[in-house]
Parts: C-alpha cells; structure tokens; sequence
C-alpha cells in the first residue's frame, strides 16, 4: 500500500478558535469522489518535565448528510448549559480565586460573617 492512500486531503476552507492550552481546528477537506467533508481537531499542548512540549490532537470526521442532525444535538446540548449554569465560567481553571464548596471548611475565613460591619449592641440598654 503506498503512503499516499493516508495522506490528509487538500484543506479547502480553514478556521482557527484558541482556546487556553487547546487550539480547535475546522477544516473543510475533499473526498476523492469530490465531495466536502469536515474535519474538526482539537489539539491540546503539554509540557514535559524538561521544559519540551508536545501536542495530542483529537479529530472528528463530519460528513454533510450528518450535518442537520450534528448541529441540533450540539445546539440542544449547548443551550442545555447555558439555560443551567449561564455563561458564567465556573472552574478553577478559568478564575484564580475559585473555591471549591467542598475546600470551604465550616468557620474559615471564606465562611465567617464579616463583623466589621455589624454594629455592637448592649442589651441592658433596651
């Protein structure tokens, strides 16, 4: 078999989104009957101990007779987020000061009320 049955297909329309540390990848390619296809490719970067990186790529092959379906189902789950958690971020990833409930320990300084602003009241006053 000769190394060119696997080559990747020309890219005929492309599209980049960054993301963090994960790069996604929308390439319109070419059948050989001369049809499109469309590949999407998430690639994430790593960092190895020695300061090296390297990439691990995930990709998805859509083909268009399952387009219609693939963009209800990603809308549905999508919009499934949004209407349950907003579009807030919510990971540690994403804001340095997050704290998880469960680190939250009863009576630390995340769950103490602050007294600054409570006034002190002397009840043989009333």
């Amino acid at each position: 078999m000769s190394d060119s049955k696997y080559q990747e297909q020309e890219e005929i329309f492309s599209q980049i989104m960054r993301a963090g540390r994960r790069t996604y990848f929308f390439d319109v390619r070419e059948t050989k009957a001369g049809d499109y296809y469309l590949t999407l490719t998430e690639s994430k970067k790593f960092t190895n101990e020695d300061g090296s990186f390297h990439f691990k790529k995930h990709k998805i092959f859509l083909y268009k007779e399952d387009f219609a379906e693939f963009r209800e189902r990603l809308g549905e789950a999508t919009d499934f987020i949004l209407k349950e958690k907003g579009e807030e971020v919510i990971s540690e990833r994403h804001q340095k000061d997050f704290v998880k409930p469960s680190e939250i320990e009863e009576g630390s300084e995340e769950t103490k009320p602050d007294t600054d602003s409570f006034t002190d009241v002397n009840f043989e006053d009333i």
